[in-house]
């Protein structure tokens, strides 16, 4: 079920046991699921439920999109934290430690993530559409159709294993099965489509603090990862080291984000993670150019209009509760006011 190969730097799990009937081997599973977000912060699961061709769609269509032009890209903007939905062009976003729109665009100045983005979030919610890619006549309406569709899809899909998850985390922390069902019934999540152009080395070489996504942690519960083969993402250890997330075909990386942690009354861990120039090769010099990275990001939140109290048995007589409640929408917008 769990195994920790020695080159890697976070658990890998298999979750087909949260499938069975038996409540043991359930709980066992989630137990490891648990440890794993105690210990780490990160984990990479394996034999979920979404299939590969369904990824390969998300990321072929992801890719035709950053390739479209860019007035067609800032035609669909982001506009407010609130929304949170639409398109960041390279530059717009700051991802740091900052809390403070003054810190993060002293982040920013010094060394700016090299990345766009799409932000996609649940349809339906009122006053606040997705800007989905407009339709126009011949082959691009096709194309236009088949991005949403895709995407809808996929998000449902993904809602679904936030949902697993959250059942494992339950179970190995204690409490009902069923305890977080009723935090995530909307799908108050984002799917964020990225896109890490080609980049030359000598950026790299100039200035040794870039990246292609600064140092930070995650805002919300959980954030499903999906990566393509170029690598570059990388966590850091409790001793402030920097180990690099492989790649693993069939695999979703998972992390928790700050939160989970405050919600779990940081008995979880949420951990910094970057983006930086891909690992090299094994004997290989070092690349004139380093190619484009794209990756697929599912962050996953409590519906807005839950209120987080610190969870039942995770304070107590030798354990302070050390977070007050707070509405998870509102602290959500928070997060995110800074950042852009």
């Amino acid at each position: 079920m769990a195994s920790q190969p020695k080159d890697l730097a976070i658990p890998l799990i298999d979750i087909s046991p949260l499938s069975s009937p038996s409540a043991s081997t359930r709980l066992t599973c989630s137990t490891s699921i648990l440890h794993a977000f105690q210990t780490h912060g990160f984990l990479y699961l394996s034999s979920h439920p979404i299939s590969p061709p369904t990824i390969s769609s998300v990321f072929s269509n992801s890719a035709h999109f950053f390739a479209r032009p860019q007035a067609q890209k800032d035609a669909l903007a982001w506009t407010t934290p609130r929304a949170n939905r639409g398109y960041v062009a390279h530059g717009r976003e700051k991802v740091s430690h900052g809390r403070t729109v003054e810190e993060v665009l002293k982040d920013r100045a010094n060394n700016p993530d090299l990345k766009e983005s799409l932000e996609i979030g649940r349809e339906g919610e009122p006053g606040m559409p997705n800007r989905w890619p407009q339709e126009v006549v011949g082959e691009e309406e096709f194309e236009a159709r088949e991005f949403r569709d895709t995407m809808r899809d996929f998000f449902g899909q993904c809602k679904d294993l936030h949902r697993t998850v959250m059942r494992a985390l339950a179970l190995g922390l204690g409490l009902d099965e069923g305890f977080f069902d009723g935090f995530v019934k909307v799908g108050d999540n984002t799917l964020r489509l990225l896109h890490y152009p080609p980049v030359s080395s000598e950026v790299f070489r100039r200035n040794k603090g870039q990246v292609r996504a600064g140092a930070h942690t995650d805002y919300g519960s959980i954030t499903l990862l999906f990566q393509d083969q170029r690598g570059g993402l990388q966590v850091q250890t409790e001793g402030a080291e920097w180990k690099d997330v492989t790649p693993i075909p069939g695999t979703v990386v998972v992390n928790a984000g700050d939160l989970l942690a405050r919600w779990s009354n940081d008995s979880i861990r949420s951990t910094t993670h970057r983006v930086v120039e891909p690992p090299p090769k094994e004997g290989g010099e070092e690349a004139e150019e380093y190619p484009a990275r794209y990756s697929v990001a599912y962050f996953c939140n409590p519906d807005f209009e839950t209120e987080i109290e610190v969870l039942p048995g995770t304070f107590g007589e030798d354990k302070v509760k050390k977070y007050e409640s707070i509405n998870s929408g509102e602290y959500l917008v928070q997060r995110l006011q800074a950042t852009y």
